[in-house]
């Protein structure tokens, strides 16, 4: 027999530990060549097309769909070519009768994490003899019918007074008698949860397994969280003036090619602001005791997928003309959403943006991109009552918030940068001027 040529997992990002195999393009017995697109793996940043380094058919699929598996793990082992390729496994028969004179064997329903069904409930048995426990009496009250309790007038007394429910209570006394120390028992016993009708006709609950993307944010944000000490200022902003400069942008032809949104001209504002504060755009180094002041900007975008929430970054952002900036960021949206962005993609970011406005959102407290010390989150844009030259007049207005790392931003420091920042959206010639 010819051994298979096995190819392992690869660390398609840096420092990766795992993945998960989302889907297989190929089943055992296939053709396969070098190039070949064989497996889609989800990372903890990105999901990744493998492509097969062999010629030959596939002998073994070692990881199935959905499941988790260590980088350097052989996942597939693939014939040479002009080897014998083993034959596809048999798939027992769905419907395949019990044998003669026999039965099907047929195995209990199990629930994950609940274990299985019994088949039957216990009744509580009835008094059989003239032992002196009290004569069983039906449940009145509007109980379930034909459910027999069985509990001496003292004891009944006793779960009046106590406002326990007879029917509920889990006999222990001879012959399934209810006794004092049952009532007391139920009386000091949590209550039930409250029983309702789960929505949408479906399970009650379901479970989601926390892996890829998902699990990677959350650790960087929990670490962010807790490593970082968060600061956020607030900033309500007349940016009639940009929603106007938005519209005669989407009309020149150096935008023809491109969807224009307020998003563009915030990202702009940004980068101007890093210009003017570069501490802003720095980094703290807790293993060197160092604050390193980025004179580049790497700009963040946050990015809602169905796998949770990405944040890939444009490269040198600072360098890009506004027609390019917003190619730049509409390619890197489309790309994320598609699945399709590079572990590379969302590293080495240096400041970030979040458009809460969106969802319908006016502001909120943005967790801080791991390695960052500032995010900026963009509420959505509301014709409010404004005062201008003493007059209430409708404007169009938004609220900006600003997270930043108080290690490395002062109150100060932060305070300029959103103050500028929204300068610049209530007069986009502000931004002309200062960029």
């Amino acid at each position: 027999m010819t051994q298979g040529l096995q190819f392992k997992l690869p660390d398609v990002g840096e420092g990766l530990t795992e993945a998960d195999i989302i889907k297989w393009h190929v089943a055992v017995g296939d053709p396969v060549h070098d190039g070949q697109t064989i497996v889609e793996i989800e990372t903890a940043k990105s999901v990744v097309e493998l492509p097969c380094p062999y010629d030959g058919v596939v002998a073994e699929l070692l990881a199935a769909e959905g499941e988790t598996v260590d980088v350097g793990s052989v996942i597939i082992t693939v014939t040479p070519e002009g080897a014998e390729a083993p034959a596809p496994a048999a798939s027992p028969e769905p419907d395949a009768e019990p044998a003669e004179g026999g039965e099907a064997e047929e195995k209990p329903t199990v629930l994950v994490g609940y274990g299985v069904r019994p088949d039957s409930t216990k009744r509580r048995p009835r008094r059989r003899g003239g032992d002196g426990a009290a004569a069983p009496q039906r449940m009145a009250g509007g109980a379930a019918p034909d459910v027999l309790v069985l509990a001496k007038p003292p004891v009944r007394k006793l779960a009046k007074d106590l406002g326990v429910d007879l029917g509920g209570v889990s006999p222990t006394g001879p012959n399934g008698t209810i006794s004092r120390a049952d009532v007391e028992a139920a009386a000091t016993a949590p209550a039930e949860p409250v029983r309702t009708a789960p929505l949408g006709g479906g399970p009650r609950e379901e479970r989601i397994p926390v892996k890829g993307v998902r699990k990677f944010t959350a650790t960087a944000m929990v670490n962010s969280a807790f490593t970082a000490p968060h600061v956020t200022e607030f900033l309500q902003v007349d940016v009639t003036e940009t929603m106007e400069a938005v519209r005669r942008m989407r009309a020149l032809p150096d935008f023809a090619d491109v969807k224009v949104s307020p998003l563009l001209l915030v990202a702009k504002a940004v980068l101007v602001a890093m210009r003017r504060y570069p501490m802003a755009n720095a980094a703290w180094d807790d293993a060197a005791q160092e604050i390193v002041v980025k004179h580049y900007v790497n700009l963040g975008v946050a990015v809602a997928t169905d796998r949770g929430l990405v944040v890939p970054n444009v490269k040198d952002a600072h360098a890009l003309s506004l027609p390019d900036l917003a190619r730049a960021l509409a390619e890197l949206t489309r790309k994320t959403r598609d699945g399709k962005a590079q572990p590379a993609d969302q590293q080495g970011g240096t400041v970030t943006i979040t458009n809460v406005g969106v969802f319908g959102v006016d502001a909120g407290t943005p967790i801080l991109n791991p390695g960052e010390s500032a995010i900026l989150a963009f509420g959505q844009v509301r014709e409010l009552p404004w005062v201008v030259d003493g007059q209430v007049v409708p404007r169009q207005v938004t609220t900006l918030a600003l997270s930043f790392d108080h290690r490395v931003v002062d109150g100060e420091l932060g305070s300029y940068v959103l103050r500028d920042i929204g300068a610049m959206l209530h007069d986009p010639m502000t931004m002309l001027a200062w960029g």
